[in-house]
């Protein structure tokens, strides 16, 4: 991929999510809400906003909400069928050691997009009830803070001090728990 291509991807994601992100927020701040104004959540999204309106028109949003969804659902059949393309062309590499050298490329990238789809997809795919329980807020709360906290974990793991560091603490924690069960 040449920079012209990179740059252009880049331009568009960032249009994109802005315009969505434009529209949520106009088409949010079109709605009335009455009664209590009070979200049960860390922070205020479009789901939650929906369930304490009383305008009679949330058709728009709904909408709204539909079509970044379908386009949320085409970025991630692109990312699939790339990762097939990916790991069908490093199948035919001869040596198994440059294969697995570029597996371990690719696999950090592919669990942080795992984590952010499936944590999203718990969070925005459940029912939303009258209030909110404290499995809804540990939810959001994986959803925006556990991808991009693991994400320097996950992408450094390639680097070979800090597998060997994770190795000791691992062994470390184990040993503990060992003696504490003999000690039992």
């Amino acid at each position: 991929m040449n920079r012209g291509t990179c740059v252009q991807m880049v331009a568009l994601s960032w249009l994109s999510g802005g315009l969505i992100s434009v529209i949520h927020t106009a088409g949010t701040f079109s709605l009335s809400y009455c009664g209590i104004n009070e979200i049960q959540q860390f922070f205020c999204d479009i789901p939650q906003l929906l369930a304490i309106t009383c305008s009679e028109n949330i058709t728009a949003e709904i909408v709204l909400i539909l079509v970044n969804a379908v386009l949320d659902f085409c970025c991630f059949i692109c990312i699939t069928v790339s990762y097939f393309y990916i790991f069908s062309t490093v199948r035919k590499i001869p040596s198994t050691k440059k294969q697995s050298k570029t597996y371990f490329t690719c696999l950090p990238h592919l669990t942080v997009v795992v984590l952010f789809v499936s944590t999203a997809f718990i969070a925005y795919l459940k029912p939303i009830l009258g209030c909110a329980s404290f499995t809804d807020l540990v939810l959001s709360s994986f959803y925006i803070l556990l991808p991009p906290c693991l994400n320097p974990i996950i992408y450094s793991l390639r680097n070979k001090a800090m597998k060997t560091s994770l190795g000791k603490v691992i062994t470390r924690r184990l040993l503990i728990k060992e003696n504490i069960l003999i000690f039992f």
